[in-house]
């Protein structure tokens, strides 16, 4: 009895041991987008302190595990996995990024950071969030999506984009923001004017993750020199562990929607029959709308092929390829570019070295069609387009009644003027960089960091004017000798940045501090054969000295419980632009956070998931000048029309060149005060800024007294103007369930600029205008926009009609002269507003943007020019628009300077709408195959009687090359 006693106690004891056994668990985790093991990943048994982490090789081994335990896997950025332990000796974990973790990763410039740390004022855009549509250039991925930041792109195919962040910074220099790809900043745009359509222009949108938009000075500080005007950081797509196959390709139709409205042959010979009766039988019997002659239906086409994954499972890499093609509605205009780019991402040595290698070799060829909008609004619609008799090509032209050659001083045929005109560049263009990110393993809390970059582009230009033109050199003089000129061009951009980077936590504080030098250097030579076909012209070679930028640079980041940040950077800047006793200057930055959300009083709230105050400060710096060497002493040598003839010896001179030894910076310093929001767990977000920036020593082209200098104007540091204003943007997810999504976004800036200070109280008339010799329609004076409109004011009769010449005498001297011009309007508007909405219905998705500018005005060139009688019979017939049926107006230059012609530059623009459909899983492997329509331009709404209300050229519509409206069909094929 004892012995079966004891067999029993001993069996019960047995039951709870095997019961609670405890094992050991291994195993590895990696990252599933690269394959790469993930160091320092959490394991802990859930509801327990129980954990580990891996080690450098993603390795982990986690004791004490019992059989029903749930293990949790975590990562920073990662997707958390749980998994219930069933006695298993092993589990291997694969980690997937976290979509909405990434989001809140953001460039600031040599480094990164999270939004949520963010002190300065960044836009986050990423591919989720990109525009639909006829996207062929990278800037319109973006359009109307970011408060503060408007993007004017003009009508040609992959036209260039006038983008400015909160106004621009200057008056003369560059406006432009700084681009940076990968860690390279990329050339001027005004380097590749010679082939290129724009900076951005070579870059595969499809080939782009993400913009980090730097707004403010206290976040683009840390890029000094190249700041001034923001920056925009582009970062490319990677590779990742599983192979992806992504094929997008799109065709689009495009119209001209809108044309000048002008008199229609009918109309004319009416028109010519009340007004001028004797020249009734001067006139022609053709019927011609010559602006549908230069325009046409443009056919575009847009294929993109990329290839990403893993080779060998540890080497991330992606491979792309793309072609577009795309005419412009400009009769003869065209674009085409060939990308391809490759994409290396290894980590070495435990994940201690990173290497990102960028490689990009892109191709454009460009033709370029005449501006000939201008000839098509005022060229007789009685006169064909063909002439059989015609010298010219066939083409009719206005001749002499005596030579028969073609006429001076009268418009040409503008469809011969396209249609004898082939001017194409070549560009070919290399970008690119190796980036090696190196954590210490002796001191893993540092890293150093070295990127090396290139940007060149060669273009090979030609321009051929048939010998059949009449727009050819000696024409009117019967020769038929056409225009042919050859340009090369060669860019070359070269980047070295090293920096140290240091992050160390110390309990409730974090400490990251970044210091480092850059170095980049550009050098430019072109070469311009002039007209081969001109026997006096002489070929021309440039070689611009080099263009070297240099910067020293600090920047720390304190933040302490997650809820209170400061930031503060330092750089000093070196330029070769100015003189030595001018070439460097500082530029600090300093901000602070305070995520409110995090206090006590609202950490449990369960309506604000996030608040956030933001207050920066920051100091940038312009150098970015036409005249990159106006310091020093230079001189041009003489050309044919700058030659003496002595005793019949042709003597060669040498002409001194405009020169400032004291040009310096131009300094841009800037305030911002931000509060980010969110509420219901961030199912609305958004942002409010109010900024204002200083900008001081102005650079800007100015007049100089006869005799001062080698030139009557020139860039000098000549004042102060100040631009303020306030950002808000609201984001929301208004239906958010499994199969049913909307989601819309809005954004408005309001911004008022002035200039503050010209040297010696100087008033700087400023933009040419058509219609006359030597009239200017804008000035810079003091206390009033940059650009603004400087016009006579117009009187009416008593039948609210304008009187001809007639103006009001404001200064009341009893004379009307320049003193009585007056500030008329301002050609940037006042608010500038986008909205977008995106709505997905289980496979379906719908979407469209729309932009809005309210305030501001724009100069209608186009009818101060031409609209009045006495242009209409001159040496030849000219037609002219319908709207001198209202004014009646005779005499151009009595009219040409009237505030008559300043009107409301205010619209509201369908930008685009898109409807898709994607197929899911329809073959094996197969994720998905989206088929979208989509319309592009669909509608402008504006009380301008113009074209279109949105243009270049500081609001001064001298016609324009229209945008058209844009059918667009495509597919999206992802394996």
């Amino acid at each position: 009895m004892k012995t079966f006693t004891k067999s029993a106690l001993f069996l019960l004891w047995l039951i709870p041991m095997g019961f609670f056994a405890q094992s050991t668990v291994i195993g590895t985790v990696t990252d599933a987008g690269s394959g790469q093991p993930i160091p320092g990943a959490n394991i802990i048994v859930k509801g327990s302190t129980n954990g580990t982490t891996s080690d450098f090789d993603g390795n982990y081994s986690l004791n004490n595990v019992s059989t029903g335990n749930t293990i949790l896997f975590s990562y920073v950025g990662f997707v958390a996995q749980e998994i219930t332990y069933s006695g298993q000796p092993t589990i291997d974990i694969i980690l997937a990024e976290d979509a909405s973790e990434l989001e809140q990763v953001v460039l600031i410039g040599y480094g990164t950071t999270r939004k949520k740390d963010l002190t300065g004022s960044i836009a986050l855009v990423t591919s989720e969030d990109f525009n639909k549509g006829n996207t062929i250039t990278a800037e319109n991925l973006f359009n109307g999506r970011v408060a503060g930041v408007s993007i004017n792109t003009n009508g040609g195919p992959a036209g260039n984009s006038e983008i400015r962040i909160r106004g621009g910074a200057s008056l003369n220099a560059s406006n432009d923001p700084l681009i940076v790809v990968d860690g390279l900043p990329l050339n001027d745009p005004g380097d590749l004017s010679n082939g290129s359509r724009s900076v951005l222009s070579a870059i595969n949108p499809n080939d782009i993750e993400s913009f980090s938009i730097l707004k403010d000075a206290s976040a683009a500080a840390i890029y000094g020199n190249r700041g001034a005007n923001g920056v925009i950081i582009i970062t490319t797509k990677k590779g990742k562990s599983k192979l992806q196959i992504n094929l997008d390709s799109k065709t689009s139709i495009t119209t001209a929607n809108e044309t000048v409205n002008v008199f229609s042959a009918n109309q004319y010979r009416e028109f010519i029959n009340q007004n001028f009766p004797d020249k009734v039988g001067e006139l022609g019997s053709a019927n011609t709308n010559w602006q549908d002659e230069i325009y046409r239906t443009a056919f575009s086409t847009d294929h993109n092929l990329s290839v990403s994954g893993s080779i060998l499972k540890t080497l991330p890499t992606r491979v792309s390829i793309g072609r577009s093609d795309q005419e412009g509605l400009r009769k003869t205009s065209k674009f085409e570019r060939t990308t391809s780019s490759i994409a290396l991402n290894p980590k070495l040595f435990d994940n201690h070295l990173k290497i990102d290698i960028n490689a990009n070799l892109n191709f454009e060829k460009n033709r370029f069609a005449p501006n000939v909008e201008g000839a098509a609004i005022t060229f007789d619609p009685t006169q064909p387009v063909l002439d059989a008799s015609s010298p010219y090509g066939g083409f009719f032209e206005y001749r002499d009644s005596s030579t028969g050659f073609a006429l001076g001083n009268v418009s040409r045929n503008p469809v011969a003027q396209l249609l004898q005109t082939r001017e194409i560049a070549n560009v070919r263009r290399y970008f690119g960089n190796i980036k090696l990110d190196y954590q210490l393993h002796f001191f893993p809390e540092l890293r150093a960091v070295l990127n090396l970059g290139l940007d060149d582009s060669e273009t090979d230009r030609f321009k051929d004017v048939s010998t059949e033109s009449a727009t050819g050199f000696n024409a009117t003089q019967g020769e038929f000798l056409g225009f042919k000129s050859d340009t090369d061009l060669a860019v070359k951009n070269r980047l070295f940045d090293a920096y140290l980077a240091y992050n160390k936590t110390l309990g409730d504080l974090n400490i990251e501090g970044t210091g480092g030098y850059s170095y980049q250097k550009f050098e430019l030579s072109r070469l311009e054969t002039g007209n081969q076909r001109d026997p006096s012209n002489a070929t021309e070679r440039t070689i611009n000295p080099d263009e070297v930028l240099l910067a020293y640079f600090l920047r720390t980041n304190l933040k302490f419980k997650d809820k209170y940040f400061i930031s503060a950077s330092i750089r000093r800047d070196g330029t070769s632009r100015f003189g030595k006793d001018n070439r460097f200057g500082y530029f600090p930055s300093a901000s602070v956070g305070w995520q409110i959300s995090e206090e006590n009083f609202l950490k449990e709230s369960s309506i604000v998931s996030n608040l956030k105050l933001r207050l920066g400060y920051g100091v940038t710096g312009q150098q970015d000048i036409d005249q990159a060497y106006a310091y020093l002493e230079r001189y041009r040598g003489s050309s044919p029309f700058t030659q003496y003839i002595l005793d019949g010896e042709v003597i060669n001179i040498v002409q001194p060149q405009f020169r400032n030894e004291d040009i310096e910076w131009e300094k841009i310093t800037e305030y911002n005060l931000g509060l980010d929001y969110g509420f219901w767990n961030d199912r609305i977000i958004g942002a409010v800024d109010v900024f204002r920036k200083e900008s001081d020593d102005l650079l800007s082209q100015a007049p100089i007294p006869d005799g001062a200098n080698f030139s009557n104007q020139g860039f000098q540091n000549i004042g102060k103007f100040i631009t303020q204003g306030i950002e808000f943007s609201i984001n929301t997810d208004i239906i958010s369930k499994s199969d049913l999504k909307w989601n819309v976004s809005y954004n408005a800036t309001f911004i008022d600029r002035e200039i503050e200070e010209l040297a010696f109280g100087q008033d700087i008339l400023t933009t040419d205008i058509g219609g006359g010799t030597g009239n200017t329609i804008q000035i810079q004076r003091q206390g009033h926009a940059p650009f603004s409109f400087f016009t006579y004011a117009q009187i009416y009769d008593t039948n609210g009609k304008p009187i001809e010449g007639a103006y009001a005498d404001l200064n009341g001297d009893g004379l009307i002269n320049n003193n009585d011009r007056y500030i008329s309007g301002k050609g940037t508007p006042d608010f500038i507003m986008g909205f977008q909405s995106s709505l997905n219905y289980k496979n379906f998705d719908f979407s469209f943007n729309m932009r809005a500018n309210i305030g501001g005005e724009i100069y209608n060139n186009v009818a101060s020019s031409n609209a009045q009688l006495g242009n209409v019979v001159r040496t030849v017939f000219n037609n002219t628009p319908i709207s001198v049926l209202d004014t009646k107006f005779n005499s151009t230059p009595d009219v040409i300077l009237s505030d008559y012609y300043i009107e409301d530059a205010s619209f509201l623009r369908m930008d685009n709408i898109t409807l898709g459909y994607t197929l899911k899983d329809v073959m094996k492997g197969v994720s998905s195959l989206r088929l979208w329509a989509g319309i592009q331009n669909a509608f402008v709404i504006t009380d301008y009687s113009g074209l279109d209300p949105e243009i270049q050229n500081n609001g001064v519509d001298d016609t324009i090359f229209p945008r058209g409206r844009t059918l667009l069909f495509g597919l999206n094929y992802k394996y």
